[in-house]
C-alpha cells in the first residue's frame, strides 16, 4: 500500500489552523479528513521552519 502525500498548500492550512488554536486537534482533524498526528508533526515542522529562518524573532 502507498503511503497519502499531501500537498505543501494543505499542510500550511493544518499548520495555520493549529497555531492559531481556534480549534482542538480533533476539530481540525475531521475538518480536513487526516489523523491528529498529521496535524502535532505539521505545526512542529512550520514552526521549526519559522525559527530556522529567523522570521519573527527578536534578539534581545
Amino acid at each position: 500500500m502507498k503511503r497519502k502525500n499531501y500537498s505543501k498548500e494543505l499542510k500550511s492550512k493544518v499548520a495555520l489552523a493549529a497555531i492559531k488554536g481556534d480549534q482542538t486537534v480533533n476539530e481540525i482533524a475531521s475538518e480536513f479528513g487526516i489523523h491528529t498526528s498529521l496535524v502535532n508533526r505539521w505545526k512542529k515542522e512550520a514552526i521549526e521552519a519559522v525559527l530556522r529562518k529567523n522570521l519573527f524573532v527578536v534578539n534581545l
